[in-house]
């Protein structure tokens, strides 16, 4: 039995489940007021001023559609040059500053693509200051872009963006590290996509469906030069581990690095039911680059031949696949990642617990 026949059916495995304080203090003496003179006018009492205390200031930022910004630079300066601090708003397109000195502030919003916006303010002793969303407006020249993001910046996003993706698992348990729910992430390093790969191989319930597999095909007698017993199935495990281990790091981290290309589904969720359709299946043979433009899904089709040619190193001779039956079975997987798509498009954002609530992306 071919190799991709069980990739294909693991993959969808993973998509079908996947300050108050008291204080004792001294009553204030209240400070005689001299007796006015003839003719004047008693001098008032001026109240002591109070403790300044800091404070924090914290929003989001939008585009003109109301969808967050992800990785724009917040600067915040005070009017005395006294302050001047940066972030960059995160995954959720919010951004907060701490331990803020009260008085007049002011913050200069920049992205790339869109125009440069600034808010003025007070921030007042003590006071957490929440402001309304920040709308930034889409630059008149797109190729005049005001600020963009260096190298180290995009990286520190990706991050932020990959540590809200690992905490996507379907039913709360099976891992689903390979879907952006985010408009328009920022492109992954090569490093971050061998990073998705080991954590996938890794994670427990990788572990648990690989055993689960092997404990059908021993019990269906699949891949019988294996034979049966304790050895038998270890070599249906150990053969159907490194299937995994080979499919993931060569389709989804190594093939990507080399060709640019992005190894993750990006959610639509938008738009008519055909369309959405068109989309996922279209997904089986296209995915966006690194430049964020579509382009032929060469990782994922050359990644599931490279696979099934490795395959046949340690499969049982009268199991190994001829060269006919390797392409044969890598048109297979693509089917089968056309219906995986399809299931993340329709079924498993609902199954999913902690989902980043983004607008969907536009393709």
């Amino acid at each position: 039995m071919a190799l991709r026949f069980k990739s294909g059916l693991l993959g969808l495995a993973f998509v079908s489940l996947g300050c108050t304080s008291f204080c004792l203090g001294q009553t204030p003496q209240h400070t005689p007021v001299p007796s006015p003179e003839p003719g004047g006018i008693a001098p008032a009492t001026e109240p002591l001023p109070g403790p300044r205390l800091p404070g924090s200031i914290s929003g989001t930022v939008v585009d003109p559609s109301g969808a967050v910004v992800a990785g724009a630079r917040v600067s915040l300066t005070a009017d005395d040059h006294s302050l001047n601090r940066d972030v960059l708003s995160g995954v959720d397109g919010q951004f907060s500053f701490g331990n803020i000195a009260p008085g007049p502030f002011q913050l200069t919003i920049s992205a790339t693509g869109f125009a440069m916006q600034t808010f003025s303010g007070v921030l007042h002793s003590g006071e957490i200051d929440t402001l309304p969303q920040i709308r930034l407006n889409v630059a008149a020249a797109v190729t005049e872009v005001v600020v963009g993001l260096s190298r180290a910046e995009q990286v520190e996003v990706a991050e932020q963006e990959i540590k809200d993706e690992e905490k996507q698992r379907v039913l709360a348990v099976i891992p689903n590290f390979y879907v952006s729910y985010i408009p328009d992430p920022v492109p992954l390093t090569p490093k971050q996509k061998f990073e998705i790969a080991w954590k996938t191989v890794v994670d427990p319930v990788t572990f648990a469906v690989v055993g689960a597999t092997a404990g059908v095909e021993q019990a269906q007698n699949h891949f019988s030069g294996y034979g049966q017993g304790a050895q038998g199935y270890g070599k249906r495990y150990g053969a159907g581990y490194t299937d995994t281990v080979v499919s993931t790091f060569i389709g989804s981290a190594i093939l990507p690095s080399l060709l640019r290309q992005d190894p993750r589904y990006f959610y639509k969720g938008s738009g008519t039911m055909g369309s959405r359709i068109m989309y996922a299946i279209a997904n089986s043979v296209i995915c966006k680059g690194d430049n964020r433009r579509w382009q032929a899904n060469y990782s994922g089709i050359l990644g599931g031949l490279a696979a099934g040619g490795v395959s046949n190193l340690y499969y049982p001779a009268n199991d190994r696949d001829g060269l006919g039956l390797t392409f044969e079975n890598a048109g297979i997987g693509i089917g089968g990642t056309a219906v995986a798509n399809l299931f993340q498009e329709f079924v498993v954002r609902k199954l999913t617990p902690k989902v980043p609530s983004h607008d969907p992306a536009v393709p």
